[in-house]
């Protein structure tokens, strides 16, 4: 496209100019040095944490690049539909995506590994996997086949369980109910008998209004409070097995991204790892107050899971990332298999330290009051 233009032009000012210039072609003006491309999300326009992180990250291309990579960003629907954005990029629909990749496993089963799985790896961890344990070169892989460039460039740390009309005491008050929940933890609520309906967070709040669903998870305080579920049901369930530190994807069309100059390849990689911390910490850091809000203005009740409602959670979570597995070509395998290896490596060494330190903070004594 860039070829293109420079002879458009040119060929036009040297019609014009020949005799003067002595037939040279003048220089490409410097809009024609510039590249835009279309950044499509998964988000409602103006959704705090995960909107203003694409937001965010196209921004600090836009000004890392000194405005010659622009990245326009489009809210979901704009463009296209709130979960298509692997398909546009793929397709060159748009040049980037910011998202899940657990909103891809329908196509690809294990993409959701890059994301969130069940009693799964928390965010050291997770970070720890991707950089350092061959995380990145197995993603890199699975997407390689359809044309995609994947950074990771966010995280919402450990989610909430959800929220639920009616009282969740036991596996059986499960049966029949009516949930929105995606990826993995959806698979396994199928598994004890819950109707999973998964749905874009734009549509939760009307649906749980008129009784569609029986209830949704969707992140925590921070983005719950919102959605304004609160007004609908107070009950506000913990811990959430489904996503205990669910990494946002900004994926990019890879023949697009292999024609940038290496420097602006840098930038974006670049960009796509400070927003990976940024939204960590600004999940870490609203999400507090967020809860005390919702609880202390809004009567909201914080319900905990039962421990056999946990247990259940767990084993058919394994039997689903066990079907991954077993039904997995031989990438796939490998994700799973670097996964597990890597979260049973690590199952020590957080109970050691941050497990640990929990309990031991939790043991009641007093600081002062600031």
């Amino acid at each position: 496209m860039r070829r293109r233009r420079f002879l458009t032009g040119a060929l036009t000012a040297g019609a014009a100019g020949a005799a003067t210039l002595g037939g040279a072609f003048p220089k490409p003006a410097l809009a024609q040095d510039r590249i835009e491309w279309k950044m499509v999300t998964a988000w409602p326009k103006g959704l705090p944490g995960l909107g203003s992180s694409a937001e965010r990250l196209a921004e600090r291309i836009n000004q890392l690049s000194g405005g010659r990579l622009t990245i326009k960003v489009y809210a979901a629907g704009e463009l296209v539909s709130p979960l298509q954005g692997f398909a546009a990029v793929s397709h060159g629909t748009a040049e980037m995506a910011h998202d899940f990749s657990l909103y891809h496993i329908g196509q690809m089963p294990a993409a959701g590994f890059f994301s969130a799985v069940p009693f799964g790896l928390i965010p050291s961890e997770f970070n720890g996997w991707m950089n350092f344990a061959g995380g990145q070169e197995l993603w890199d892989e699975l997407y390689d086949a359809a044309g995609v460039k994947p950074f990771l460039a966010g995280n919402t740390g450990v989610q909430m369980g959800g929220w639920f009309l009616k009282e969740v005491n036991s596996v059986a008050d499960l049966k029949g109910r009516k949930f929105s929940i995606p990826g993995y933890g959806g698979e396994a609520l199928k598994k004890l008998g819950v109707d999973v309906m998964p749905m874009a967070s734009g549509e939760l709040f009307a649906k749980l209004q008129d009784g569609a669903i029986d209830g949704a998870e969707w992140v925590g305080p921070y983005n719950d409070l919102s959605l304004g579920l609160y007004k609908i049901t107070k009950l506000y369930y913990w811990p959430g097995f489904q996503e205990p530190g669910t990494g946002l994807e900004c994926i990019v069309n890879k023949s697009k991204f292999s024609a940038l100059p290496d420097d602006l390849k840098q930038i974006v990689a670049a960009a796509c790892m400070a927003e990976n911390d940024l939204t960590a910490a600004e999940y870490s850091g609203r999400s507090p107050a967020a809860l005390a809000t919702l609880v202390n203005e809004h009567d909201v009740q914080l319900k905990k899971f039962s421990r056999d409602v946990l247990i259940a959670f767990g084993n058919a979570s394994s039997e689903v990332v066990q079907e991954v597995l077993d039904a997995g070509d031989d990438v796939t395998k490998r994700i799973v298999g670097s996964y597990l290896k890597y979260r049973k490596t690590t199952l020590t060494w957080t109970r050691v330290s941050e497990g640990g330190f929990l309990a031991a903070r939790d043991l009641g004594f007093t600081y002062p009051t600031g």
